[in-house]
């Protein structure tokens, strides 16, 4: 795809609806992430996990919002489990500690405003 010289940080075509689960494919055993759009103040990316593959514990300085696009996930945060499947989304709040298990193959859109 071309990408627009006055849209710098975005990695799929301005101005032209797209599928967003087309933009990452999963692999076996792996997790794959693409930044689709990313500017001063946050970024956009998209997330394949394998069923089984898992993100460990971590913090962020700023608020995360997951919705999870595809499949099932295990989102921990601040050791509480949440079961997040196929069109709903949470917060993972800034300074909590979280984590991400793929409970079936995911796909999800991660979306970080820094603020």
């Amino acid at each position: 795809m071309s990408q627009d010289k006055n849209s710098a940080g975005t990695r799929f075509e301005p101005a032209q609806p797209i599928q967003l689960a087309t933009l990452v494919d999963y692999q076996n055993g792996s997790v794959v992430s693409r930044e689709i759009l990313k500017g001063a103040t946050g970024k956009v990316a998209l997330f394949a996990f394998d069923e089984g593959e898992a993100l460990s514990e971590h913090t962020s300085p700023f608020n995360a919002l997951v919705q999870i696009m595809e499949g099932e996930a295990e989102i921990t945060i601040s050791g509480q489990p949440h079961r997040v499947t196929a069109g709903e989304l949470i917060l993972m709040p800034a300074h909590q500690p979280h984590a991400l298990t793929a409970v079936k193959r995911f796909k999800m859109v991660l979306t970080m405003i820094r603020s």
